[in-house]
């Protein structure tokens, strides 16, 4: 029997595609995006639309398994012992001491829990730490039960900050909320900023609408350190000097500002803090900001001139500004472009970073904090996941004891990674991963739980790049022994003796609790329109008011909306065409009190990071280096799916000539990427899509690199300025020759 069933991708991106799953007799045959998603618009990324070949990988981890040998990627990951059952097939490889043994689903929940109610009798549970992050985004299976059976357990909390918290605080601090321009508005642009954006590579449903206005004549303008595909397709590259993002904006608004091209009349209505703001942009005029940019004064004034002029004007900013260490004043620093020129009045205008602050789901009732009263009378202490090496290695009272993992794969993501495999091979840890395949983390488990894909599993889709909501449907059965997180929690809640209702909910039943939201823009969307397709949230119509201060927004009830009733749906939306920022103030904060109480200059200000060519500049380690994800990779997920290798060429520094000639590197060398933190051999690139002073490298697993290395290895752990974030692109190292010993 043949059927095709809707679903949503949950992979971390901004698109949050629809997609049609054919299935032919209980399999998956066929994948293909959804044409009736009005943003997405029926195709997928290079990526998903092979995904397939990731379902049904002959890699994929189908079973429970139980450490039996070393950990550590020497061991190998594909090694098993048999399973002393009648008929029962079991991968084999030829290795002496076998690694993995298969074990039952009962026997893995019993020994996982007997483990955890162990190591809280000795410790306190409070050495119980949970890992995850990113690996999907749905409602369900990113953060309910799975936060539910922590909560109730009391172990640690996590502060899940590696990606995006800088900029989202950062975004914050001047609008009060995560909202922006829809991506179909901006095939009405004039002039689209792409500002440490690679739309192509990374967002590629805004593509089309980005084509769409620059054939109506938009002009399109880059701004990276890196000639990323989008740069390469741009009207105007602007190659920037990692980190200086904010002076560069700064630089803008001093001749904004001193030509009188700002917007004095939204300026006066809606922002706070102008004419501080005034006095600041005094001291960037672009003759300084070039100094730090590497951009041309004459190109900063062009910029700025342009920007302010042509109308409507649009930014889509993203994370690679806030991987720095002061990528949250950066990010409020360009935020802050669009308040002054007016430009969020215009459809087609404003500024895209999240919008993920729409359509508020009730997360209280998924993830239960209040558990932790129940598990400790208090709430539990809280890890930062950047600093999981320290973490590992030197936390005491009490120490990390048992470390549970999902939805993410620490020990190729996590900056120093030394450290962190240091960590992780503690004989001391008890660690369980819960995975689809064998990645560089379940090298370091004692116990490995074969996870189900999106296909496998029903989930709710909320997107950060646009304002639809979708359910997500199953459409084939779990693979294997697959379960889903939500699956898996619930299992050990019940094997932990939790009795809280909470705990025996169904999918069906967490969706609805979801969808329970006093949020007005949630109003009447209900799991049944979802099942039947993407539902647009109830957004304000065009250019009516949004609460000033968001107090209308956040008390509201199901059947009552402040401010004008909702627009048709296919009327754009204006988030602040007349102020109503969720500040404290209601206004734009030019000026903000919050960012003060942090240290930091409450208005905006400009400091080099420490490690970069201002920050250090007789450093011994010269280069600035870009840690950046590979385009048709995700983080570190499909990096071992073969037909999506074949898109990449992993393995590469890509350096500049002068940089390469001066080191005696020619294209194709082998060399040695160092720092103090330790070293990575890679192949050098010379093509031109860095600038002098940088080089730059992508993720990989370190089980497919030589030696087992990851570029992590030259990351710090040191936070970021505002959100406490990873600083993966403030990292200074040193090129070499490699010895034919190395």
């Amino acid at each position: 029997m043949k059927q095709v069933v809707h679903a949503a991708c949950p992979h971390d991106c901004p698109d949050a595609c629809g997609v049609l799953i054919t299935v032919q007799d209980g399999r998956a045959t066929k994948i293909q995006g959804d044409p009736e998603h009005p943003v997405t618009r029926g195709f997928l990324c290079a990526k998903v639309a092979k995904y397939l070949d990731r379902v049904y990988s002959p890699d994929r981890v189908l079973y429970p398994m139980r450490r039996i040998g070393a950990k550590g990627p020497e061991a190998g990951r594909r090694s098993f012992a048999p399973l002393g059952q009648p008929g029962a097939a079991v991968p084999t490889q030829a290795e002496t001491t076998p690694t993995w043994q298969r074990i039952s689903w009962d026997e893995a929940l019993d020994e996982i829990a007997s483990r955890l109610r162990a190591i809280a009798a000795d410790f306190g549970s409070e050495a119980i730490l949970p890992y995850s992050y990113g690996g999907t985004l749905g409602a369900l299976n990113g953060a309910s039960m799975d936060r539910r059976f922590f909560h109730r357990l009391g172990a640690s909390q996590l502060d899940r900050t590696i990606c995006s918290t800088a900029g989202e605080a950062g975004l914050k601090s001047v609008l009060g909320v995560k909202l922006g321009t829809e991506p179909e508005q901006f095939r009405h642009s004039k002039y689209i900023i792409a500002w440490a954006s690679n739309i192509h590579g990374n967002n590629v449903h805004l593509w089309p609408f980005i084509m769409e206005a620059r054939r109506k004549g938009a002009k399109l303008v880059v701004i990276d350190p890196y000639r990323t595909r989008t740069a390469e397709c741009a009207d105007w590259y602007l190659p920037i000097h990692p980190g200086t993002d904010a002076a560069l904006a700064l630089g803008m608004m001093h001749v904004i500002v001193g030509e009188n091209l700002h917007d004095a009349d939204y300026v006066s209505k809606y922002t706070l803090g102008f004419e501080q703001l005034r006095e600041k942009v005094k001291e960037y005029p672009p003759e300084r900001v070039a100094q730090w940019t590497g951009i041309a004064a004459d190109d900063i004034r062009k910029l700025a001139r342009e920007y302010a002029t042509v109308r409507p004007s649009v930014i889509r900013l993203n994370y690679g500004v806030q991987r720095s260490e002061r990528g949250g004043m950066a990010t409020r620093t360009i935020v802050m472009l669009p308040c002054i020129t007016g430009s969020w009045k215009e459809v087609g205008g404003g500024l895209q970073m999240s919008v993920s602050g729409a359509g508020d789901l009730n997360t209280e009732a998924l993830r239960r904090p209040d558990l932790m009263q129940t598990a400790l009378g208090r709430e539990a202490r809280t890890i930062n996941m950047v600093e999981l090496g320290r973490v590992l290695n030197t936390l005491n009272d009490p120490p990390v004891k048992a470390l549970f993992v999902y939805n993410s794969n620490p020990a190729a993501v996590c900056p120093q990674h030394n450290e962190v495999v240091r960590g992780l091979r503690r004989t001391d840890l008890f660690t369980v991963v819960h995975e689809q395949f064998f990645t560089d983390t379940t090298d370091y488990a004692d116990i490995v739980l074969p996870a189900t894909t999106f296909f496998e599993h029903k989930d709710l889709q909320k997107a950060y790049g646009h304002y639809y909501l979708q359910v997500s449907n199953r459409a084939i059965a779990p693979l294997g022994e697959c379960r889903s997180n939500v699956e898996v929690f619930r299992a050990l809640a019940q094997r932990m003796g939790f009795e809280e209702e909470c705990f025996r909910e169904t999918v069906d039943e967490m969706i609805d609790t979801a969808l329970e939201s006093k949020d007005p823009w949630m109003e009447g969307i209900s799991r049944e329109r979802l099942e039947q397709g993407q539902v647009r949230l109830n957004l304000p119509a065009s250019g009516s008011r949004l609460s000033a201060s968001g107090a209308e927004l956040r008390s509201a009830r199901p059947g009552q909306r402040p401010g004008p009733t909702q627009a048709n749906p296919t009327q754009p939306f204006l988030p602040f065409a007349h102020g109503g920022f969720r500040t404290h103030s209601g206004k734009a904060e030019l000026y903000s009190e919050d960012v003060k109480t942090l240290g930091l200059d409450p208005v905006a200000d400009f400091t080099p990071p420490t490690e970069s060519r201002h920050g250090a500049p007789h450093s011994k380690l010269p280069l600035e280096l870009l840690a950046r994800k590979a385009d048709n990779f995700l983080n570190s997920t499909f990096t071992n799916v073969p037909s999506v290798q074949e898109m990449e060429e992993p393995g590469l520094l890509e350096i500049s000539a002068a940089d390469a000639r001066a080191r005696g590197i020619a294209d194709g060398d082998k060399v040695r990427v160092f720092n103090h933190r330790g070293y990575i051999l890679l192949r050098a690139r010379v093509d031109g899509k860095v600038q002098l002073g940088v080089v730059s490298a992508t993720l990989n697993w370190a089980k497919m690199t030589p030696g087992f290395q990851s570029i992590n290895a030259l990351t710090s752990e040191k936070l970021t300025d505002m959100g406490n974030s990873a600083t993966f692109y403030s990292v200074l190292v040193e090129v070499e020759l490699s010895k034919p010993s190395s």
